[in-house]
């Protein structure tokens, strides 16, 4: 049976190391680009995502930004967590806080587009964006979003599919966000419609090596694991 040497040894924890750093780093660009995209869709004015619609919504009625209605948003249904039983991990509390201050850095810069000409160009790439920070994300694998963990926690709990569950979870939140006042148009139809498949593709781009095995996340496919961040 061989045994490690010094050397053998400083190699396996360098390559521990930088396998946890580019994880982190992925983690936090990853949800740093989410809020990015986020706010992207707000300026380009053409609707916005499901949980967007309900923190539009949210902030024109209380008068906070979108970006702390957020914040608030995230920690609520993190609480909800506990009576089914979930467990957070650090991307799921991290979520909470980074995605809402970068969505309010990026409202902060960046002004309302005016005109299709600007609106479409922003829509479409604040989708795109929005599906690539899914997959940086979702691979680096540190524990869903606040709102996902519910999502699986009441398919865990209910036996209902994750479709099913997650479609009744959404059609509230957006029918909730637009009577607040959230905006719902045809950026909300082109969200539904190609985030799913932005979001496996750029999975498989962003898949970490884990012992020489592909992500988990990404190879195994199931509903439960191929999920947005948010």
């Amino acid at each position: 049976m061989s045994q490690s040497t010094p050397t053998t040894r400083g190699r396996q924890v360098t390559a521990v190391s930088t396998h946890l750093t580019r994880r982190l780093l992925q983690l936090y660009i990853g949800l740093a680009l989410y809020g990015v995209s986020s706010a992207l869709l707000v300026r380009g004015g053409l609707g916005l995502e499901p949980w967007g619609v309900l923190h539009q919504g949210l902030a024109e009625r209380t008068g906070l930004t979108i970006g702390v209605v957020s914040i608030i948003v995230g920690a609520a249904v993190l609480l909800l967590w506990i009576p089914i039983r979930q467990r957070p991990g650090l991307g799921t509390v991290s979520n909470v806080f980074v995605i809402g201050i970068a969505m309010d850095g990026t409202l902060a810069l960046v002004p309302d587009a005016h005109g299709l000409a600007v609106q479409i160009p922003v829509l479409i790439g604040g989708i795109v964006l929005n599906g690539v920070a899914t997959g940086l994300y979702i691979a680096a694998r540190f524990g869903p979003g606040p709102r996902d963990g519910l999502m699986t926690g009441l398919h865990r709990v209910t036996g209902r599919s994750i479709r099913l569950v997650r479609t009744a979870i959404e059609v509230a939140v957006v029918a909730t966000g637009f009577v607040l006042g959230g905006t719902v148009g045809v950026g909300t139809i082109a969200y539904a419609l190609a985030i799913g498949p932005l979001a496996q593709l750029f999975l498989r781009v962003f898949a970490i090596s884990d012992q020489g095995t592909v992500s988990t996340v990404v190879a195994a496919g199931t509903p439960q694991q191929a999920i947005l961040p948010k």
